[in-house]
């Protein structure tokens, strides 16, 4: 979680900003920092000393070390390597790093319109947004990043190419790509535009009378907004219980959490508790919008912060029921405070930890371990924290995440990740009109579906004898024959959710991947316990 230190005044309606003391303050809460292990305390130099030494170690390096020194990389490192010694999320920002961060939270990037992902250790084009430079100039699902600006791509995390593709507005950007079943690599110029970027890409009907909101782009600030927006399209279809999802939603802006709990909370329940050093805070649900609809909240070890913010609320007050995984534990606020005056870089830097209404502190232990072991995180189950009770009298515990009211574990197969490899693989090579006797196939950019019904296709027998021979040809995929039959249901299903996302892109193809979701099929049959839930608050609460 974060605050914003701003000096200058901006539109109040594009940004989440408070007034006190004289500061403009932005609450933001994410997982994202770097960390190393916390020091051990005690006496120690002091604060002159300490600058002294500082001083004396940078003249040393700048004038006795034998190669190069790169001044910026050094105070980066610097500044980095102190603010370590605390916490597994105060950080240092570069200049560049807090102009994105800025520019996230408004809900809006300059880059050119794809959706990127890393499978098969390549950097991959998932996902094209309709009517922006990467349509227009003719990129399609399953190209493949080799160069950004003639710089390769090879080892890139997907963050990387992200960050290298966006740049300022009109400038434009070289893309090496390599497109299944073309020779040679093709290579595109696009200029860079204002790109949307709403927190909430997903929301239907996914049952008669039951809505799906996928809220997993994070908490900026439009999200209230657009769940206004939704929760309004969908109680217009008639729905009577809600699914929101917040798996993978690493959180964002802490009014944004809260203008999202209070839609669901009555006024003046408690969202969540900041304690600082000297005071605590406690934001209140405010909405006069009310929704008292079953529902049912997913969240995995993915979800954090704001999210678990959110989740938390919901559950102590017995607003939810709670699906999926154990959360991921993150409940430092980052004060993020602009260095002025040198690099224009900035400091997150952890000034508070943040509890649930019932007390409890989200944060994960992160003392003894490494920073590799705290961000892998620990095996779902029980927070090891004291118990706590919801207002309805349920026992729930503290100090490691929000876990669940019903566990829904991630079961990883290898053999169904290999085969999603080879599906993948082979979907670049049919929507490209390279797979014999299907070139009808052929995907030359994404378009709306005319219906819900479009996205289902129907994955006949043939279709999976040529994945087969596709596979056979394809000593690299590492899948058998024998493998895909054994598997073949999940084959088919993965084949046509491939299908939907290169024919429609991964934003309408995700009803067809929630269909073979056990997670959200867990929480469609939770509904009843959910209903059960809201019946209750209309008995006397214990408080």
């Amino acid at each position: 979680m974060t605050k914003i230190h701003e000096a200058r005044r901006r539109d109040r309606r594009r940004r989440a900003i408070r007034f006190g003391s004289g500061l403009a303050l932005a609450l933001i809460l994410s997982a994202t920092a770097l960390w190393g292990r916390p020091s051990l305390g005690g006496e120690g130099p002091t604060p002159a000393q300490i600058k002294e030494d500082f001083l004396e170690a940078m003249r040393l390096v700048q004038t006795q070390y034998a190669g190069e020194v790169d001044s910026a990389a050094l105070l980066t490192a610097t500044i980095r390597g102190m603010l370590a010694a605390l916490d597994p999320h105060s950080n240092y920002l570069t200049p560049r790093e807090y102009a994105d961060l800025r520019q996230e939270q408004e809900s809006e990037f300059f880059g050119i319109g794809v959706t990127i992902n890393q499978r098969r250790g390549r950097v991959y084009v998932i996902s094209v947004i309709p009517d922006t430079p990467a349509d227009r100039a003719g990129l399609r699902y399953g190209d493949a990043i080799l160069a950004v600006d003639g710089r390769s791509a090879e080892g890139w995390s997907t963050q990387e190419v992200a960050r290298r593709v966006r740049g300022e507005r009109g400038t434009t950007v070289e893309l090496t790509i390599e497109r299944a079943g073309e020779a040679t690599p093709l290579t595109f110029r696009i200029a860079r535009a204002p790109i949307p970027l709403p927190t909430i890409r997903t929301a239907f009907v996914i049952r008669p009378g039951i809505g799906y909101i996928g809220l997993t782009w994070g908490f900026q600030s439009t999200t209230t907004e657009e769940l206004d927006e939704q929760l309004r399209r969908l109680k217009a279809q008639g729905i009577k219980a809600l699914i929101l999802d917040l798996r993978g939603n690493p959180g964002g802006l802490l009014d944004q959490a809260v203008g999202v709990a209070s839609r669901f909370l009555r006024p003046g329940e408690t969202i969540v508790r900041i304690r600082g050093r000297t005071r605590e805070r406690h934001f209140k649900a405010e909405s006069k919008q009310v929704e008292e609809v079953p529902m049912v909240v997913l969240i995995n070890r993915a979800s954090a912060s704001a999210s678990e913010i959110v989740a938390g609320a919901l559950q102590d007050h017995d607003r939810a029921l709670i699906v999926g995984e154990t959360s991921f534990g993150k409940g430092l606020v980052q004060t993020v405070i602009p260095l002025l005056r040198g690099t224009a870089g900035a400091l997150t830097l952890s000034t508070a930890r943040y509890y649930t209404p019932s007390g409890r502190l989200i944060q994960r232990d992160y003392r003894n371990v490494s920073a590799y072991e705290y961000r892998l995180g620990r095996p779902d189950g029980r927070p090891p924290g004291p118990a706590a009770r919801t207002d309805g009298g349920r026992r729930v515990y503290g100090g490691g995440g929000i876990e669940p009211d019903i566990p829904v574990p991630v079961k990883l197969d290898p053999v169904r990740q290999r085969l999603f490899g080879a599906v993948f693989e082979f979907t670049r090579h049919l929507i490209n009109g390279r797979i014999p006797r299907f070139e009808h196939f052929r995907v030359e950019r994404q378009r709306e579906p005319a219906s819900p019904k479009d996205l289902f296709l129907e994955v006949e027998d043939p279709l999976i004898e040529a994945f087969i021979a596709f596979a056979a040809r394809r000593a690299d995929l590492g899948v058998t024959e024998k493998e895909i039959r054994a598997h073949l249901e999940y084959v088919r299903q993965k084949i046509r959710e491939e299908v939907a996302t290169a024919r429609f892109g991964i934003d309408a193809a995700m009803r067809v991947i929630l269909q073979s979701d056990e997670q959200v099929q867990r929480a469609l049959e939770a509904i009843p316990q959910a209903r059960q839930l809201v019946e209750n608050l209309r008995q006397p609460r214990r408080r």
